[in-house]
């Protein structure tokens, strides 16, 4: 859920007990940089924090973060799981452990590192960093062991007590009721055996929480029998039946404690049917949280049909091994190490990481599909939120099918692009591109995330490299799509690095090329006679005049066909209905034409870019396209503000915020708020527009350049600035300059969005 500022976990299910414990991470966390929560698997150390966490947030007027290090196997995603958390999205070439110290040193806030046990060295070398360098950082961990960092205070969490306290067995009615809101511990003896079982399980929470799932199928008396025999009977390590948990249960490897909530794991492992077993282990190679649809893709195989796989999920969820928020599921990394375990003597973790991969590859598919159609926000927000079950799967087919993986990443490289994981779209692209040969799409795909990526960190020298070379690959593939994008990278380095001519003249001309219907044919598949109708020879996309392209028959924005204004280089009036059946413009094709809108704009042909922005917007909202949307809202908010339309700027900027706030573009989010200001500044609302202001750098910081954009922008920002300041002041400006730089960025945002004059 989103605090008021931060992010903290739901609390799903009562809180139980534990008030000298939260006394106790009152007083730690006030008064100590750095604190460890330590206690065996089960032991409540993540609700503990969650709850202690929630407690404390208002103390930190930057937040409070949560990070849930369990999905990670290895410390490669560590840092941008962190920075993630913290709301950093960082498009620079600095090493990203610089990046993060430069984003939280000014920072007063909370920071939660959850399950931190198996990478106790990343972490703590990560911490002693981030909290040298940034000296309003406070930091909770939980994990089974200390992190040995310097300044550590460790608090050690016991179970629940189960004599002369009522919270063990409060815990067990509780969850009882949860799974059954009739059941209770009226009848004689229930309460006696329900507190046997608490003590049994010695008062472990989540050992509780099992037994309470399992009274389903047996009366508590019933069940204090069953958990009584299991724990009172000897481990035979030569008994092949009995519970893998068991064979664990060693003295030298395992403190009393964590044997007891393994064996309890192992009773509710039997417990399970055989198809809630093989799922349970299946499930286990998901990093994220997931749906009924995903468990399907990633379990199903053999005997775990479809609907039985359903089914199994949903005894799954009865026993409280999987847990239901109502939208999503998912599994404790304790109950996952358990399954993990069993799916290692099952035989089937190579399997089950092949039927992952193909999953997600699946979904990067159907993602890429889906950009530019009315579900473009969900298949965005999906992408990021499974980033680690795509990194995984990414892994995984880099080592054992290239081919998918050259394909993978390149269908997730925009994405990732968008959604500030620049330097995993780059690393990718580029393990994928070392990987192997790679030939016609995935070739240009990838070069061109490369490329992109390259861009966003400011890097134009190797943008341009990209750009060369996609196009290079998409004239010989004779890839229509691939030569939209190659010009939409082109043009846009050309665009930030003060060349708008070049950057017009290439994406009129290609736009005029690869026009949809247009008499020449398309390009056709790669090896297949172009759209020229040569024999065999690549269609030509040079400049005017060459071989196979008649001249334009005008400039930029010149009338079509229909006479009237449009798609900059085109035949046709883009706001000209299609015929039926046809199908929308690509993602390229109005990337491609942003680029000519842009272009115009630099120019200061704004009689021309203002109707070709217009169209570019129709265009988009017609197929529910948000992203590119959004920047031709920019541009008419641009555009009116050169043109002395201050009131028509500051709507359309407003609305390009909201596109990009709905798609999490932090890059985007920070031009609108710049010219949003203009905009206010304009129309001689000084103070309002300084706040703006503000929070524009606040999400330039989190992106972590100074203020970017095309050249242009420049004098726009001076100008703003200037207004600003004559209309209220220098001390008034500044101080409402660092009232929006200091709010949190969301709430800043929000306040941005409101629409009218302040005063």
């Amino acid at each position: 859920m989103m605090t008021q500022v931060g992010f903290l976990p739901d609390e799903t299910s009562s809180f139980v007990g534990r008030r000298a414990e939260l006394a106790r991470l009152e007083t730690a966390l006030a008064t100590r940089r750095m604190t460890t929560l330590i206690g065996p698997g089960g032991v409540g150390k993540t609700r503990l924090a969650v709850r202690a966490a929630r407690a404390a947030a208002d103390r930190y007027p930057d937040g409070a973060w949560w990070a849930d290090l369990s999905p990670l196997y290895d410390d490669a995603l560590l840092l941008p799981t962190v920075s993630d958390a913290v709301g950093l999205a960082d498009h620079t070439l600095r090493m990203p452990v610089e990046a993060l110290c430069e984003w939280l040193s000014d920072k007063r806030l909370l920071l939660v590192l959850d399950s931190a046990e198996h990478l106790r060295g990343p972490c703590s070398h990560l911490l002693a960093e981030l909290i040298t360098t940034s000296p309003g950082l406070t930091v909770l961990v939980t994990s089974r062991q200390p992190l040995a960092t310097r300044g550590e205070h460790v608090v050690r969490i016991q179970p629940l007590p189960v004599d002369g306290a009522p919270d063990a067995l409060r815990l067990f009615e509780d969850r009882l009721r949860a799974a059954d809101p009739h059941a209770d511990l009226a009848a004689p003896g229930d309460r006696a055996a329900a507190a046997d079982i608490c003590r049994r399980l010695e008062g472990i929470p989540l050992a509780i929480e099992l037994a309470a799932a399992g009274i389903g199928r047996h009366s508590v008396a019933q069940l204090a029998t069953r958990i009584g025999t299991r724990f009172d009977a000897p481990v035979d390590a030569e008994d092949l039946t009995a519970s893998r948990l068991d064979l664990l249960a060693d003295d030298s490897l395992w403190p009393r404690r964590h044997r007891t909530l393994r064996t309890t794991i192992g009773w509710s492992h039997e417990l399970c049917t055989p198809l809630e077993r093989l799922l349970w282990a299946r499930l286990t190679v998901l990093r994220t949280d997931f749906d009924e649809e995903t468990a399907r893709e990633v379990c199903t195989g053999g005997p775990l049909t479809p609907d039985a796989a359903d089914r199994a999920l949903q005894g799954l969820v009865a026993q409280s091994v999987v847990q239901w928020d109502g939208t999503r599921y998912r599994m404790l990394d304790t109950l996952r190490e358990y399954g993990r375990m069993w799916l290692t003597e099952l035989g089937e973790e190579r399997a089950a990481a092949d039927r992952h991969a193909r999953s997600f590859l699946g979904l990067a598919r159907r993602a890429h599909d889906g950009w530019t159609g009315p579900d473009q926000i969900s298949w965005y927000h999906r992408i990021s939120d499974t980033h680690l079950d795509l990194c995984a799967a990414l892994d995984h087919l880099l080592a054992h099918d290239v081919t998918a993986a050259q394909e993978m990443a390149g269908l997730v490289g925009f994405f990732w692009a968008c959604c500030g994981h620049l330097s995993e779209a780059r690393g990718y692209a580029q393990r994928a591109l070392e990987a192997g040969p790679v030939e016609g799409a995935h070739r240009t795909r990838l070069q061109w995330v490369l490329g992109v990526a390259a861009l966003l960190q400011g890097d134009f020298a190797t943008a341009e490299k990209y750009g060369a070379l996609c196009t290079a690959t998409a004239l010989y593939d004779r890839d229509d799509d691939g030569m939209l994008g190659a010009t939409y990278l082109s043009g846009l380095t050309q665009l930030m690095t003060g060349e708008p001519a070049a950057a017009l003249e290439a994406a009129e001309r290609v736009l005029r090329m690869t026009e949809p219907g247009r008499a020449e044919g398309g390009a056709g598949a790669p090896g297949e006679p172009g759209a020229s109708g040569d024999s065999g020879e690549p269609r030509p996309y040079g400049g005017s005049g060459e071989a196979g392209e008649p001249e334009l028959s005008g400039g930029p924005g010149a009338p079509g066909a229909s006479g009237e204004p449009g798609e900059a280089g085109a035949s046709r009036d883009p706001e000209e209905p299609r015929a039926s059946g046809m199908p929308g413009e690509s993602a390229h094709r109005l990337r491609c034409r942003l680029i000519t809108v842009f272009a115009l704009t630099a120019l200061g042909r704004l009689t021309e870019s203002l109707p070709a922005a217009t169209a570019l917007r129709r265009s988009c909202e017609r197929g529910g396209e948000y992203w590119t949307r959004s920047y031709a809202d920019y541009q008419l908010a641009l555009i009116a503000l050169l043109q002395g339309r201050p009131e028509d700027s500051a709507a359309h900027a407003r609305d390009m915020l909201a596109g990009k706030h709905r798609l999490r573009d932090s890059f985007g989010i920070a031009l609108g708020l710049d010219i949003l200001a203009a905009a206010i500044a304009a129309q001689g609302a000084g103070a309002q527009a300084a706040r703006v202001y503000g929070t524009g750098h606040a999400y330039w910081r989190m992106v972590g350049h100074p203020q970017r954009g095309t050249p242009e922008l420049g004098a726009v920002r001076e100008t703003c600035e200037l207004q600003a300041r004559a209309a209220v002041g220098d001390e008034a400006y500044q101080r409402a300059f660092e009232r929006g730089q200091a709010d949190n960025a969301e709430v800043g945002l929000a306040a941005a969005l409101q629409s009218g004059l302040q005063p």
